[in-house]
């Protein structure tokens, strides 16, 4: 399996038009990473038959409600249900203070250990990393301290040619380290070129999730070439100066972002409420960036 991101809610702050707060799963071969939890997050997981308990990571980019306010819940239900495998939240240290806050005053003790990792919001870094995808946070600006993050794909192995290996009588137990680009040096000495044996990879596959954000010109050198952008466009262009009151980009700065980093494909929610029907804010951002979906809930984007 590829990357698979599900849109679990593109709405701002307010649920509205069946639109329910900011909310992602997103999908790595057996590991499955939630960012954001707003309001409701919960039902639109039963909704769209997540299956939730399989979530092993948890991304909180900042701390208005509408990005949060659903995570006690799914931590309580956890809870309640028996979970027993821990679950790695990351976020602002404010968030860890409000967690305790609410399992203290409902004398609450978690079934399952509960791993917080501090975000520092002023700063990337690698956030999570294993032998096959890391996650790194990137610096945003918003009212409040505010991240975004990068799921990346690490360099997959070589390809193996297998008629080349048993043309070669090359045996099994060598593979591996063909596959990580050594030369195969046979009982006489003979060196085979590993570009005889195997095929360049797969590209690494990478995805972007940038939450509330001032247009940043910049943001698109930390974002370089990602196969998926999420980038929030909660206004019309039109609304500009309300978009930079409150820290957040229109629909056309969202697609200005994408064609700088060169982005494959580009995905916007944060909708205002002020907006009912949403395709103008599609139809503004094409005009930059042709290659733009709307983050309509329910709706699955794939990187094969």
């Amino acid at each position: 399996m590829g990357f698979e991101l599900t849109i679990l809610g593109s709405s701002s702050a307010t649920p509205i038009y069946d639109r329910h707060p900011t909310s992602q799963l997103l999908v790595f071969r057996d590991r499955h990473f939630l960012i954001d939890c707003g309001e409701g997050t919960q039902m639109q997981m039963l909704k769209y038959k997540i299956r939730y308990h399989r979530i092993s990571h948890i991304f909180i980019s900042h701390l208005h409600g509408d990005h949060y306010l659903g995570l006690i819940g799914l931590l309580s239900t956890y809870h309640l249900q028996g979970r027993s495998t821990d679950l790695h939240l990351f976020g602002q240290q404010d968030l860890m203070d409000i967690i305790e806050m609410h399992l203290r005053a409902s004398q609450t003790v978690l079934r399952y250990n509960l791993i917080f990792h501090h975000i520092r919001h002023y700063a990337p870094e690698i956030l999570f990393e294993d032998d096959e995808i890391y996650v790194r946070s990137i610096v945003l600006n918003h009212r409040i301290p505010c991240t975004g993050f990068v799921f990346g794909e690490k360099p997959r192995p070589r390809r193996l040619k297998v008629d080349k290996l048993q043309e070669h009588n090359i045996p099994f137990t060598q593979y591996t380290r063909i596959k990580a680009g050594d030369n195969f040096v046979d009982s006489e000495g003979n060196v085979i070129s590993n570009l005889e044996l195997t095929e360049d990879p797969q590209p690494s596959r990478s995805y972007a999730f940038c939450s509330d954000t001032l247009y940043n010109p910049e943001l698109a050198e930390d974002i370089k070439g990602v196969d998926l952008l999420y980038h929030e466009a909660t206004f019309l262009h039109e609304m500009q100066e309300r978009a930079v009151a409150t820290f957040h980009s229109t629909a056309k700065e969202a697609a200005m972002v994408a064609k700088d980093a060169n982005a494959g494909k580009l995905v916007i929610g944060h909708f205002s409420a002020r907006y009912k029907d949403i395709e103008p804010l599609l139809d503004e951002a094409k005009t930059v960036f042709d290659n733009t979906e709307l983050a309509v809930e329910g709706e699955v984007f794939k990187i094969d």
